[in-house]
């Protein structure tokens, strides 16, 4: 019997964080990344800090893998409508707080962000993408290679393994048929809820820890409110963007990147981004910035 389990990314604010409950975490990664991942501590750095409102849902992670790799995982969760420069600004900000002063540039982990999506995001049928970044020749099409001295370096094959990673899951292109065990956690991703059978790593435990009948009454009305604020922020998606593409009216386009942009703009002085940085990502003025 399937039983109603807390979304993911209110589990990723107020549960997940604990030790007592890394292994849900690294199952969801070993599946994802195929490979034996293990966490060896929440980054309680400023990228992690919740803001007022509560709703910057990310949390930073340093794991390693089968291979005794150290990598920093950023897991986001998100119903944002704008999202490329945030998945590219927060990569950035995590190799940019790992390193101090006096270290080398080769001591910069590997860093792989995750990014579990409620929403439209660009165009394409499938449900995983997965970015690595290669260099390759304009004439002759070769790859470029790490030579054996920076393999040494680096203890990385190729420069795929050096660069940021990043993963994109598309949960509205799943159409909840649960090929493997991968699948299995994208099924539990997008209806909050375990399969009986279901045998991926993590999944045992995240059915009996995130299960809503075993929250006390304020826990479960801070949650109920969280669940309000997610319709309601899928109702501003729709009239913002939907219906105006529908009805292909100009202005409701406008209208629309407006509201992203306001949406975004709001989000980023939450996590305290500087007002100048918020002002060239979402071309909103600095007044309007400061209103919001």
């Amino acid at each position: 019997m399937t039983r109603e389990l807390i979304s993911f990314d209110w589990a990723i604010k107020k549960i997940l964080r604990s030790k007592a409950n890394f292994g849900i975490l690294e199952g969801f990664l070993s599946e994802l990344l195929f490979t034996d991942i293990s966490i060896i501590e929440i980054l309680e750095s400023e990228s992690n800090q919740e803001n007022k409102d509560n709703k910057y849902n990310r949390v930073d992670i340093k794991v390693v893998d089968s291979d005794q790799k150290i990598i920093i995982v950023e897991i986001q969760y998100s119903r944002e409508l704008d999202y490329l420069q945030r998945i590219l600004f927060a990569s950035s900000k995590i190799i940019g707080e790992q390193l101090n002063q006096g270290q080398s540039y080769s001591e910069i982990s590997k860093v792989i962000s995750i990014n579990i999506l409620y929403f439209d995001f660009g165009e394409g049928d499938d449900y995983i993408y997965h970015g690595t970044t290669n260099f390759i020749g304009l004439h002759n099409h070769h790859e470029l290679k790490l030579s054996k001295e920076q393999k040494r370096l680096y203890t990385a094959n190729k420069i795929a393994d050096i660069y940021p990673e990043y993963y994109l899951i598309e949960i509205r292109n799943f159409h909840d048929i649960a090929k493997d065990t991968l699948d299995e956690w994208i099924y539990f991703l997008k209806n909050e809820k375990i399969e009986d059978g279901f045998t991926a790593k993590g999944l045992e435990q995240a059915q009996e820890t995130l299960d809503v009948l075993k929250m006390n009454a304020q826990e479960r009305q801070a949650y109920e409110r969280h669940q309000t604020q997610l319709h309601h922020e899928a109702s501003l998606y729709e009239s913002t963007y939907v219906l105006g593409k529908l009805e292909g009216r100009e202005e409701g386009l406008e209208e629309g990147k407006k509201q992203s942009f306001l949406i975004m703009a709001k989000n980023m002085k939450q996590a305290e981004i500087d007002v100048k940085t918020i002002a060239n990502v979402t071309e909103l003025t600095i007044e309007q910035i400061n209103k919001l």
